[in-house]
């Protein structure tokens, strides 16, 4: 069984100050944990004897339990699932200059963490291996957020940064670099030339992108709504609009 010590230590990795302090992060279920045991290293190993005998991972602590019950003073699932980890996080730097022969995503204050975890699935699913996040966005170890990768952390690295003054960095380097944004007065994305390398700016959920950042937006994009002068709802979800605008830069360049 769990230790209380141990129940309490995983808990307060719940609370963002104390991921960093430690520099350690939770994951849970199967395939969450499988994919970052390949990319982070494992301080603490929960699962049941018959799976991590399976699976041959290794760790710096691993405790045996009987079966998946036993993880529910630590799982935030009705259902506990049936392996528990808590990893060392890894920083990887941002090369500015790799960018530019990729296309990659900027987020600007993205608060809620299915919505960011969502979005890194996606970046995972189009090959976008970079999303620059504003130092406001969530954290991509909040739970909530890395569950919602369904180990897509893994594979995308996400960074925080100054997003303003990383962008006058990108245009101070290469002033022609494409840097796209979404906006209800933009562009129809379907009409427009896009580049196969640049920057995404997607916005915040309920004010879009800060008027900063459109100062230093080069093509404004829209997703037009159906029929075109329809009243329809008043804007999508920052994940579903990702998705639309990663999809349609990856069709034009298949």
């Amino acid at each position: 069984m769990l230790s209380k010590n141990k129940i309490k230590f995983i808990h307060s990795l719940s609370i963002k100050k104390n991921r960093d302090s430690l520099e350690l992060f939770c994951a849970e279920g199967e395939k969450c944990v499988e994919d970052l045991l390949s990319h982070f290293k494992c301080q603490t190993l929960i699962a049941t004897k018959e799976w991590i005998e399976e699976k041959q991972f290794k760790a710096k602590e691993i405790i045996y339990i009987t079966s998946a019950e036993e993880l529910k003073p630590i799982s935030s699932h009705k259902t506990p699932q049936p392996v528990f980890a808590v990893f060392e996080k890894s920083a990887k730097d941002l090369i500015v200059n790799d960018l530019f022969s990729q296309l990659s995503l900027v987020l600007d204050e993205v608060q809620d963490p299915g919505n960011l975890g969502t979005i890194v699935r996606i970046a995972d699913w189009f090959g976008i291996h970079n999303i620059i996040c504003s130092k406001n966005t969530v954290d991509i170890f909040n739970p909530k957020a890395l569950q919602a990768t369904m180990g897509a952390a893994a594979r995308v690295c996400v960074h925080y940064v100054d997003l303003v003054d990383f962008l006058k960095k990108i245009l101070n380097k290469n002033p022609n670099f494409p840097i796209y944004g979404t906006f209800l007065s933009g562009e129809n994305i379907y009409e427009t030339p896009l580049d196969k390398n640049g920057l995404i700016v997607m916005g915040n959920e309920g004010n879009g992108i800060c008027k900063e950042i459109e100062n230093l937006v080069s093509q404004k994009l829209l997703i037009p709504n159906y029929p075109q002068g329809e009243k329809t709802s008043e804007s999508l979800n920052v994940s579903v609009a990702t998705a639309i605008v990663c999809a349609e830069f990856r069709r034009r360049f298949l």
